[in-house]
């Protein structure tokens, strides 16, 4: 198998660069998307990925082969196993949050012809066209005058979404192209078409903007809704030409709960690159909260709290009675002490939200959830295994310091895993103390 050269960015180049001094590799820019990795990461990307470049390290520092399988329990929207099906290895992926699975599972399915995904985008975007005209509306020109049946969210579905986040014609505009996609739903094609029309819907079409938490920004009144999703599949169009006739291992991706891994074949793993949730008040569902509701991924608050319930509990929003993962870390001190120190601060502030009381049980659930995810993980396995967590320090509980990757790095050692270091990937302001943060990449071994 050959890889097309385009597709590789070795993260010694970007290191190198960056001892000499050059321009755009800075402490940020290590953790961007370079232009050269764009193919299939670029099809959608959850705002707080790691770089593709990261991955592509640690499959060499591990000296991983052609039979070896890669496993990503915290997915996210795919990039570590692109990164492995470039390298010639099978990979798994587990996401609990149904979106980025979505993404994950099409951005890793390369057996889709172009030529074939692109005139059945041309059709649909004449069909959606055709009736955005009977309307009155033309699609690539702002509209003046004000409508009287623009389409609208279900009123339940629109209490989930950020306020102004996408304006009442770009959002008319996207439900009528949605639902003449609908009814190509089974066709080979069709789930790259809707998550092209996912991307676009984030990132040309809303009023969205990430710094790295999402927001709104000035509303526009008009934006293309079709002939930017065009763009999106002819994007996609592009990269799957540049391996047609080539073979990749296979990709498989599981919509399940890391800490639930039950869906692994024992003894079937030889290597684990990921990065989990953080300790911190950061809702990661709100990142992907429009494109979920508005392509019905969630349509409720009931869907909701089910799809919260499936993530390791990294901020209070995600916090419901019943909760117990506290348990796995009652006989660690240094997360207990945390914990205390958490609590004495807020009484000494009087910080007395329902969110604020819940920050010290929010941080031992988080390391209990890792815990257990750690503890459920030995079994899938291969002795030799090798394992990296990419993790970062926080402070966003009332200022008190968490050293997550060195806690991380205790718990795995509590379960028998060997803790062979803590690599420095970066460091990243806290916006509340202007402090620098260490971003780091626990790394373990399972001897077995």
């Amino acid at each position: 198998m050959v890889v097309p050269t385009q597709l590789k960015l070795g993260f010694e180049d970007i290191a190198e660069a960056q001892a000499e001094g050059k321009p755009g590799l800075s402490n940020s820019r290590i953790n961007k998307l370079d232009p050269q990795d764009r193919a299939f990461h670029d099809w959608y990307r959850f705002v707080l990925s790691f770089p593709p470049h990261l991955v592509r390290d640690y499959i060499k520092k591990f000296e991983l082969k052609r039979n070896s399988v890669v496993l990503d329990p915290f997915c996210g929207t795919g990039t570590t196993l692109i990164e492995a099906k470039l390298g010639g290895m099978r990979s798994i992926g587990l996401e609990g949050n149904p979106f980025p699975y979505f993404a994950a599972s099409v951005k890793t399915e390369w057996d889709v012809d172009a030529n074939s995904l692109l005139t059945h985008a041309q059709k649909i975007a004449t069909e959606a066209l055709g009736a955005l005209k009977l309307q009155g509306i033309d699609d690539d020109f702002p509209f003046e005058k004000k409508h009287k049946a623009l389409k609208t969210l279900p009123r339940e579905a629109e209490k989930l979404i950020l306020a102004n986040s996408i304006s009442p014609l770009p959002l008319h505009k996207t439900l009528v192209l949605f639902e003449i996609l609908r009814k190509h739903e089974g066709k080979p094609y069709y789930r790259h078409l809707l998550l092209a029309l996912g991307n676009a819907l984030v990132y040309k079409i809303s009023n969205l903007h990430f710094g790295p938490e999402v927001g709104v920004r000035k509303p526009t009144t008009d934006v293309p809704v079709v002939s930017n999703w065009t763009l999106e599949v002819e994007k996609m169009a592009k990269d799957l030409r540049q391996v047609e006739g080539r073979s990749f291992p296979d990709a498989r991706v599981y919509l399940t709960d890391a800490r639930n891994i039950n869906v692994l074949e024992p003894n079937s793993i030889d290597a684990v690159i990921t990065s989990p949730p953080y300790p911190n008040e950061k809702d990661y569902t709100r990142t992907t909260r429009l494109e979920s509701v508005l392509l019905g991924f969630i349509n409720n608050k009931e869907e909701l709290r089910e799809l919260k319930k499936k993530l390791v509990r990294s901020n209070t929003r995600g916090i419901y009675k019943g909760d117990d993962d506290d348990q796995w870390v009652a006989d660690f001190p240094q997360i207990q002490k945390i914990a205390e120190e958490i609590e004495k601060r807020r009484i000494e502030l009087g910080k007395n939200s329902g969110f604020e009381r819940l920050y010290a049980k929010a941080t031992k659930l988080y390391f209990g959830g890792m815990a257990k995810h750690l503890s459920d993980l030995r079994s899938v396995l291969r002795p030799g295994a090798k394992l990296a967590y990419v993790v970062g320090d926080q402070a966003s509980y009332l200022r008190v310091m968490i050293r997550t990757g060195q806690i991380l790095g205790n718990i795995a050692k509590k379960f028998g895993y060997e803790l062979v270091g803590i690599d420095l990937f970066r460091t990243r302001l806290a916006t509340a103390t202007k402090e620098q943060l260490r971003e780091e990449v626990v790394i373990l071994n399972w001897r077995g």
